[in-house]
């Protein structure tokens, strides 16, 4: 089997030659090691060998989003104004970016922090920071929100990827958009304390994003897609009943419209999810990652299978920091483990897959050992 009919075998679940394996955002993302800004880990010489090894060896599950602009920057440029600049410290450069809203009488601002070194972005300062800011948000014009969506890109890369594996669709649900506007803390206090309030603010996300999503399953129809968030509502955070409120009431109707074109949703969600698995089946979902294993989870791999195991695929189920950090001989075993749990009886299909990626600069020989040795048992299994 070429990857691509590999990885659609698996989503769709028949037969495979072997079970697929990914690297998740390495071979899932762009990665230029020939960049030389010093915010790109990637141009460091240990990422090189990951990065081929990815690109040869994994089934590639290109994380890719249609083009999306304002459609009315005008009024967003009125409205909203955002200001980036570079300081240096002793551990090198860091980019901040702040963003300013005023509307509704008040002057909203969130400020972010990228360090060179590291890829990730730090919130150092939330645009919302309780009832009345949000009172304010939901002032903003509907206009504000709206989109022009293209889809050629995504055909595009399609045709790049080719045979070597798929595009995936990536999306964020309602509540992503609006849980990340707080800090955690403040969060969930008004998701417990003003639910009608922070439904609002869900539909005032909806609505852009189901456009989108109508649009991008028909002009982009049969392939799979990530819908990134539920996790905000996952325990320990929500109880399950405000998951059935602010993901379940939400998601399902973009599950709906994906499925309506043939595509394929997978549910993205970290942590504790042994409570809303059957929850992402009711949805119509097809998949859900990354699965985590005890403790970072609440479910084991057998028990998920078990299950779910007959209604979703499983992309999982190994921690990054297990990669980074377990000694190749005990990663192996670790491997082993979730590749005889993920391919056991009868199921949809499983796909092996860390929880992550790296985030560092360098990549150690432990961590490249243990990537290859990812490879290494699957293609045994062939």
């Amino acid at each position: 089997m070429t990857r691509r009919q590999r990885l659609m075998a698996t989503i769709r679940g028949e037969a495979v030659d072997r079970p697929a394996v990914s690297f998740y955002e390495i071979g899932g993302l762009p990665a230029n090691p020939d960049d030389p800004s010093p915010f790109n880990i990637h141009n460091d010489p240990s990422w090189r060998p990951l990065i081929k090894l990815a690109e040869e060896w994994t089934d590639l599950i290109r994380l890719r989003t249609p083009d999306v602009r304002p459609a009315c920057p005008q009024v967003v440029s009125e409205l909203r104004k955002e200001e980036t600049w570079t300081e240096q410290s002793a551990h090198g450069p860091s980019r901040y970016r702040r963003t300013t809203i005023r509307i509704g009488g008040r002057t909203l601002t969130s400020l972010t922090r990228r360090d060179a070194g590291i890829d990730t972005i730090w919130t150092i300062e939330h645009l919302l920071k309780g009832a009345e800011d949000l009172r304010a948000y939901l002032e903003l014009p509907d206009e504000y929100l709206e989109e022009t969506i293209h889809c050629a890109n995504l055909h595009a890369e399609d045709a790049l990827v080719g045979d070597a594996g798929i595009v995936m669709v990536d999306t964020s649900d309602p509540l992503c958009l609006a849980a990340a506007l707080f800090s955690m803390e403040d969060y969930t206090t008004l998701a417990f304390t003003e639910p009608a309030l922070f439904h609002r603010l869900l539909e005032k996300f909806a609505k852009p994003l189901y456009r989108r999503t109508e649009i991008v399953a028909a002009a982009f129809p049969g392939h799979l897609w990530r819908i990134y968030g539920p996790e905000y509502a996952s325990e320990p955070f929500l109880p399950p009943a405000l998951f059935d409120e602010y993901v379940v009431r939400y998601v399902e109707p973009m599950v709906r419209m994906i499925n309506q074109h043939g595509g394929f949703a997978r549910i993205h969600c970290h942590g504790r999810v042994r409570n809303i698995l059957p929850k992402m089946v009711k949805m119509g979902a097809a998949g859900t990652d990354p699965l985590e294993p005890p403790h970072q989870g609440d479910i084991t791999l057998a028990e998920a299978r078990a299950m779910v195991g007959k209604d979703l695929v499983i992309f999982g189920n190994l921690e990054v920091s297990d990669i980074e950090n377990l000694p190749p001989a005990q990663f192996e075993q670790v491997v082993r483990r979730s590749l005889a749990e993920g391919t056991a009886g009868s199921g949809r299909g499983f796909v092996l897959m860390p929880s992550a990626a790296p985030y560092g600069r360098m990549i150690t020989p432990t961590t490249m050992a243990n990537y290859m040795t990812m490879v290494r048992l699957v293609e045994a299994m062939a």
